[in-house]
């Protein structure tokens, strides 16, 4: 076998017969193996809310699958990484913004993956600070989870069903307000630090009406079903919560009066959306 000095621009023999892949083939080749695992985690993230909601008719109100069919889509989501995904919290979405940066550019971004009638499914990315206000889910079942990140988690749910024609309800107790204020429970007020399992709120219970604070940098991967409809009664409406104390006249009966217990109530108020909340797609 010939061989070449050290240096030399030549190789030896059976060096030459020898194919390398150049670097930027090997990127290219990861990058396709991502894109397709990426590919397949999201097929089957669809295809499971595919089945899960298949009996859900959109234009119903309030439909909620079966018990089976909730833990079947809760088990895909709490499998689901950021890397599934290709999100980072590295990313320039996920940064803090300047106040004179913040005037030209969204601070919360959101990632669709798909929507149909039945169901929708997509991505929130919070930089730090970020705030997703007080808002409902109406007549809506809907699944998330928190792919990394901290994030300060405020959640009610409604004392009364709102069907009552009047302000008062079971023997005088009052959950409406002339005004128009409503009488709401707390179902959750606590951080959550990822991994954490995901969670599901109900049409009238398990916290329907949710803030979150971005404590870091925060991915939330949601599943709506169905999504969001102005023409199907499904509009988006934002909240300001107030102490219980501050508007308690009237409501003695229905809550104890001891400190502790007045916290886990508040009243909530419809507002219009708020100004500085402002989501973007990704740029």
């Amino acid at each position: 076998m010939k061989t070449y000095r050290r240096g030399s621009s030549k190789i030896s023999e059976n060096q030459s017969c020898m194919k390398t892949v150049p670097k930027k083939a090997k990127s290219k080749s990861k990058k396709q193996k991502k894109k397709r695992e990426m590919a397949n985690v999201v097929q089957e993230l669809y295809q499971t809310c595919s089945e899960v909601f298949a009996d859900g008719d959109h234009q119903i109100s309030g439909y909620i699958p079966p018990t089976p069919d909730i833990e079947r889509l809760k088990s895909v989501l709490d499998r689901m990484k950021p890397e599934d995904l290709n999100l980072s919290p590295n990313m320039p979405m996920f940064r803090r913004r300047s106040t004179a940066q913040e005037a030209s550019h969204h601070q919360i971004t959101y990632i669709e993956l798909l929507e149909c009638d039945q169901f929708s499914i997509g991505i929130f990315c919070l930089p730090p600070s970020a705030v997703i206000p007080l808002h409902n889910h109406p007549n809506m079942t809907v699944f998330s989870k928190l792919l990394f990140g901290a994030l300060r988690i405020k959640s009610y749910d409604w004392v009364d069903d709102g069907t009552s024609s009047t302000s008062k309800i079971n023997s005088g107790e009052i959950t409406h307000r002339q005004d128009g204020i409503r009488l709401a429970k707390v179902h959750m007020d606590s951080d959550v630090t990822s991994p954490y399992n995901a969670s599901v709120l109900f049409p009238a219970a398990g916290g329907n009406m949710h803030c979150f604070t971005a404590l870091t940098a925060c991915a939330i991967l949601d599943v709506l079903g169905p999504p969001y409809s102005e023409s199907e009664g499904r509009h988006c409406t934002y909240f300001q919560d107030f102490p219980y104390d501050k508007f308690s006249g009237g409501a003695e009966e229905l809550v104890p009066t001891e400190e502790e217990d007045t916290k886990k109530y508040a009243w909530l108020q419809e507002i219009e959306k708020p100004e500085d909340y402002t989501v973007g797609e990704p740029s």
